[in-house]
């Protein structure tokens, strides 16, 4: 999987991918970070990437032809990119579709706003605008790290473990279970004995439970799209009367 990033601050994104699991994965071939400065590809001598508004307003909107420029000079390798505008008005980017950008897309092109916004006419040259939420940030690198990160960890062999990717929250529709390490005992606070048994059955059945119970309190509306089993339904039942809930 290849990442192109474009963006003022090249720094922000080769510090985080330069990290951890990002970085072992970038070590092992499973993908390649190129990371553009959208500032090298202006035409004035002054090397401007923003101006002020057209009909007025507040802020800076950073201009098209740097952006345009950026991908003209990338898109000449011919390769196929999916081309993205991080923006706030984007689709919605959640785990699901990490997992259709990871399965779909073997070279994903990432443009970080930046400014007020970015002038509309970049529109034209991408193919998708995505948001992580429903908030504002100053620009796009934490969005474009977090798509960068998330399918990452989708790819194979970019975790340790392969098995802890399908037990991790959202994966199998539901939060993660509560997780614990050593020492089984600290401020009077323990370990469930369950966890210490080494009965892998019971086990099984109190992390389902728990995941259920930790949704059901956090995110109930997460439930609304899971196909619950027998075995869910009844942890659901003896959730509600532990909970004392109707």
């Amino acid at each position: 999987m290849i990442f192109d990033v474009l963006t003022l601050f090249p720094s922000v994104i080769k510090a985080y991918t330069g990290e951890s699991i990002l970085k072992r994965a970038i070590e092992k071939g499973i993908i390649t970070v190129n990371v553009y400065n959208i500032r090298d590809y202006t035409e004035d001598k002054h090397r401007q990437v923003d101006d002020y508004p057209y009909g007025g307003g507040s802020g800076m909107v950073l201009k098209v032809e740097p952006v345009y420029n950026c991908i003209c000079q990338i898109n000449r390798d011919g390769r196929r990119r999916y081309k993205i505008l991080l923006s706030p008005g984007g689709r919605l980017f959640t785990q699901k579709v990490a997992e259709e950008f990871s399965q779909r897309h073997e070279h994903i092109l990432l443009i970080c706003g930046r400014y007020e916004g970015v002038d509309e006419r970049v529109k034209n040259f991408i193919d998708e605008e995505v948001s992580i939420g429903d908030y504002v940030l100053t620009g796009g690198e934490l969005p474009a790290l977090v798509i960068i990160d998330a399918v990452t960890r989708l790819l194979p062999g970019a975790l340790g473990d392969e098995s802890s990717l399908r037990e991790e929250s959202f994966t199998t529709g539901l939060l993660e279970y509560p997780q614990y390490t050593r020492p089984v005992e600290f401020m009077g606070m323990k370990v469930p004995e369950i966890l210490l048994s080494g009965n892998h059955g019971l086990i099984r059945r109190w992390r389902r439970k728990e995941a259920l119970r930790r949704t059901l309190k956090q995110r109930p509306d997460l439930l609304e799209a899971l196909e619950l089993s027998e075995e869910d339904r009844v942890l659901i039942k003896e959730i509600k009367e532990e909970e004392k809930w109707t």
